[in-house]
């Protein structure tokens, strides 16, 4: 079987194409946990999920390493501009950091009105987690295992 990457010109390095193999075209989407420390503040993680042209964000209060173990608040906040697949650095006019707790992939395998299930194949996160909406700005992220 050959298997080619086709890249749209417009997304230079960044990998949001399609991987095509065995006649199947597949959407390709990133996905990033960043440790995210602030003066004053206990240290939060943000997942950041590529939906489209943004990042799809999450605030978790929990390392990546702890999310497996039980099912976690995850609060949504405003979405971030793809940059920040890669950036580590200051943040909030330098009143905080981010650094890249785990990056990779994700796919979404299923989806209704309140949950979808998402199979991510980072460093940390792997195999298939749902993300299920409490209420407002409030989810569950928890393993589907």
């Amino acid at each position: 079987m050959q298997i080619s990457l086709q890249l749209p010109a417009a997304c230079g390095r960044m990998l949001c194409g399609r991987i095509m193999g065995a006649g199947i075209m597949e959407d390709v989407k990133r996905f990033v946990i960043q440790r995210h420390t602030r003066q004053n503040e206990p240290v939060h993680w943000d997942l950041m999920l590529q939906v489209g042209a943004v990042l799809e964000t999450y605030r978790l209060d929990v390392p990546p390493e702890s999310i497996s173990a039980q099912p976690i608040e995850a609060v949504k906040i405003f979405d971030h501009p793809l940059r920040f697949l890669s950036y580590e650095g200051a943040v909030n006019e330098g009143k905080g950091m981010v650094a890249i707790a785990d990056a990779g992939t994700y796919e979404v395998t299923d989806t209704d009105s309140q949950q979808r299930t998402l199979r991510f194949s980072g460093r940390i996160l792997t195999g298939p987690f749902s993300i299920r909406h409490i209420e407002s700005d409030r989810y569950e992220f928890a393993s589907a295992e």
